[in-house]
């Protein structure tokens, strides 16, 4: 697959078969996670991999929209170290590109994938960094669900000429 059959490709994958991702798929993930572009390559992510099916579990608990967590096969979530950044904010973006890194080689590796919002509510991060213990500079930004799909997306094109503006608004 190509870069850009994987980027139309991609989908929210929320139901998984319960067969394992491979050690060596999760580390290619996290290689791709961290090829992104980061502002002045600070790098400032971090990633906890989860693949305890009672901490998937926990994490339903806190974020109302993960039960897919339940039937998945492991879980990374994507956090920013702020004590790496070169300025307050942009973490954030920094840890986003890295995400959709995971994303798109999820497809790629034939993974079903979904991001789970967490940052900006701060009832979700709360409670993620207590039960992840994260230092207080370690802001969680996402949850990423992964498992090997069990639902198929039809293909679709939200290419929409309108919100392109050229030279101007």
């Amino acid at each position: 697959m190509n870069i850009i059959e994987g980027i139309l490709k991609r989908r929210s994958i929320r139901r998984f078969t319960d067969k394992p991702i491979e050690k060596g798929d999760i580390t290619t993930l996290l290689r791709a996670a961290m090829m992104a572009p980061t502002a002045r390559n600070c790098q400032e992510w971090e990633f906890i991999v989860v693949q305890d099916k009672n901490t998937l579990h926990k994490i339903t608990m806190v974020h109302p929209y993960a039960q897919m967590l339940k039937e998945a096969a492991c879980a990374i979530i994507v956090c920013g170290n702020t004590k790496k950044e070169h300025a307050p904010g942009y973490w954030m973006a920094d840890c986003g590109a890295a995400t959709q890194n995971i994303l798109l080689a999820a497809t790629e590796l034939g993974i079903g994938s979904v991001w789970l919002g967490v940052y900006p509510n701060e009832e979700r991060m709360n409670a993620l960094a207590k039960m992840f213990t994260l230092p207080d500079y370690v802001k969680p930004l996402n949850v990423i669900a992964l498992g090997y799909p069990n639902e198929q997306k039809p293909d679709i094109d939200r290419f929409d000429p309108k919100k392109i503006h050229l030279e101007k608004w």
